[in-house]
């Protein structure tokens, strides 16, 4: 009996041991956490200088995007033929955007349809329609609005010229000339001009033309180009990966800046789908050949 008393005693003190031992590490380790927590600088919350300074770099960011494409759309407040081609649809007093597609069936090759995506909306605007007879005095695309089903511009091709060139007409019943659109013999890159009636001006060469009311530039085989005014500010861009989200067909994207006539812009840019038409056409060809 003495004996199992005293492994009994033994047990309870090796216990009692064990238990001090841990206690003893517990509270080192409690106090070694807290000396380290000590020792971290404190969080600082975030200043609003460094808020400003983020929002710096964004700006950057969207400038550096704007110069690569051409520069940020600039208000227009007014238009050098005057009034614009449609009361109701030619300007917005915002950022406009649309889709631009070529009719996959035409009997004229020139038919194209335009549909208006601005603020995710995507309603018919305007219907763009080629001529059979490519005759003088007939080869004319006529756009109407899909609105008011009203005529507003039309292109008359000039078939004798030095230059590709389209007279620009308001459209309805007598309609009235302001202007042209003609590709520029002498420049580092395409470029097209839009001139204003009545600005006088004169030879093919444009050393005596007048300045032109618009110069639209860029890679027009790959529908990447902007329309800048006499004052060089962008009023509006063309792009064929998109300028918003719209994979309803196969099209490209055309934004106008606020003020500025949509109907002008999109009609010169089908001026221009025509002439670079063989083009396109290769271009679709090869894609074709590489899927």
């Amino acid at each position: 009996v003495k004996y199992t008393v005293s492994m009994s005693s033994y047990h309870a003190s090796f216990l009692l041991l064990i238990g001090a031992a841990m206690a003893s590490s517990f509270s080192f380790t409690s106090s070694l956490l807290a000396t380290s927590t000590s020792l971290l600088p404190p969080r600082i919350a975030p200043s609003p200088s460094h808020a400003s300074s983020s929002s710096l770099r964004m700006n950057l960011l969207d400038d550096l995007g704007n110069m690569l494409s051409g520069g940020a759309l600039e208000a227009q407040s007014s238009l050098p033929y005057g009034k614009p081609f449609c009361t109701d649809t030619s300007c917005g007093d915002g950022v406009r955007t649309f889709a631009v597609r070529e009719r996959p069936l035409s009997f004229t090759g020139e038919d194209f349809d335009v549909a208006e995506l601005t603020e995710g909306k995507n309603r018919d605007f305007a219907r763009v329609r080629g001529a059979m007879l490519h005759l003088p005095g007939k080869d004319k695309m006529r756009i109407r609005s899909s609105q008011t089903n009203e005529e507003v511009a039309v292109l008359d091709r000039v078939l004798i010229s030095a230059l590709p060139s389209y007279d620009i007409y308001r459209g309805g019943m007598g309609a009235e000339k302001i202007g042209w659109i003609e590709k520029k013999l002498i420049a580092m890159t395409d470029t097209f001009d839009v001139y204003m009636e009545g600005k006088g001006g004169f030879g093919i060469t444009g050393m005596f033309k007048p300045k032109p009311a618009y110069q639209i530039s860029g890679d027009f085989i790959d529908r990447n180009f902007v329309v800048k005014n006499e004052d060089d500010q962008t009023v509006a861009k063309v792009k064929m990966d998109g300028l918003v989200q719209f994979d309803a067909w196969n099209h490209y994207q055309v934004q106008v800046a606020p003020g500025m006539d949509a109907v002008l812009v999109l009609a010169c840019c089908c001026a221009i789908d025509e002439e670079f038409d063989e083009e396109h056409q290769e271009r679709k060809r090869r894609e074709q050949g590489e899927e």
